[in-house]
């Protein structure tokens, strides 16, 4: 999270969690115009809406901004059995959201290390 969504901020953190030469698809806002990095973005404006876009004309949409959106409303729907999250502990509900999501599958080595057990090389019991 950040305090402020200014140009300055945003640019920090791009540049902080991206490589270099990588492309960010975003909406319109005009705050990621500074961020330095090439970028492509829908417009979601009333009268002018697009959700996603085939810039090359291959018949795929590449231009989008969905799978983000999608992982926000994911975290939304993880949260609210909770019924009210303190902003104090958001970060440990989010990491724990965040490690679900990222999960693809959950092997025996997986579920060791997570239990703080270090890998073994024999096969002994």
């Amino acid at each position: 999270m950040l305090r402020s969504a200014g140009a300055a901020e945003l640019e920090e953190l791009v540049h902080g969690q991206t490589a270099e030469g990588c492309v960010l698809y975003t909406d319109e806002w005009s705050g990621y115009d500074g961020v330095g990095r090439e970028r492509h973005a829908c417009r979601h404006t009333p009268g002018s809406r697009e959700w996603a876009r085939d810039d090359d004309g291959d018949g795929v949409r590449e231009v989008h901004n969905n799978t983000c959106e999608g992982m926000w409303t994911g975290l939304r729907n993880f949260l609210r059995p909770f019924r009210g999250v303190s902003k104090w502990h958001l970060w440990g509900y989010v990491a724990v959201f965040q490690w679900a999501y990222k999960v693809k599958r959950v092997t025996p080595a997986f579920v060791q290390a997570l239990c703080g057990k270090r890998p073994r090389t024999d096969s002994g019991p």
